[in-house]
């Protein structure tokens, strides 16, 4: 047992129904059939049970807005769409995770307003407060919100770990070239490598 505190946790990224379900906007627009060929949402509830059983932090991210879209960036190429066709509202079907994702009551989940869930919320105060070294990488997609968060995490000083398989991208093109640029900063790997390499609180 590592001794005080946690040293790694798991950062689950914009697993949400509109990015990675058929019927969801992002979804639609080929989200949804990478996410399904390249089976992320199995290997992404396999690295949620083994944080969990291995006593790891869970942080779940969403992107989101209010009913009044106040917080969306109307100057963003990414995010502007989502006020215009009324996308990624929160408390809706659209910001929740799959079944088999769901946090647990003990998880917190960072709300965010921005591609990175560092920037004005409060995920760098629960890591801090949690004494959290290294952050192992799941999510949708691989060239937005994942690389975002691995090149804020790297200029913060943590250790970054990427698990590809639990990763998925618009297009095969656009998450090689995505890992590509995330092993400059962060370890990509394997969902038994990533946890081979974690500090755990206790071991199993």
């Amino acid at each position: 047992m590592n001794s005080p505190g946690f040293q790694s946790a798991l950062l689950v990224l914009d697993l949400i129904n509109e990015v990675v379900h058929p019927d969801g906007w992002y979804g639609r627009d080929g989200y949804a059939e990478q996410v399904r060929s390249r089976q992320v949402l199995h290997h992404a509830a396999q690295a949620l049970g083994r944080a969990r059983a291995h006593g790891l932090p869970v942080i779940h991210v969403v992107v989101g807005f209010s009913e009044s879209y106040a917080e969306c960036p109307t100057g963003s190429s990414v995010l502007s769409v989502a006020r215009q066709d009324r996308r990624l509202q929160l408390g809706t079907w659209a910001t929740q995770p799959p079944p088999e994702l769901a946090p647990r009551s003990t998880e917190p989940v960072v709300v965010k307003q921005r591609v990175s869930p560092f920037y004005q919320t409060n995920l760098e105060l629960l890591l801090r407060a949690q004494r959290i070294e290294k952050l192992i990488l799941i999510g949708v997609s691989t060239e937005f919100v994942v690389l975002a968060t691995a090149m804020d995490a790297h200029d913060r000083d943590y250790h970054v770990s990427v698990i590809e398989e639990a990763t998925a991208a618009l297009d095969p093109v656009r998450h090689d070239a995505a890992v590509k640029v995330l092993r400059s900063t962060a370890d990509v790997t394997t969902l038994d490598g990533a946890f081979a390499n974690a500090k755990f609180f206790k071991e199993i």
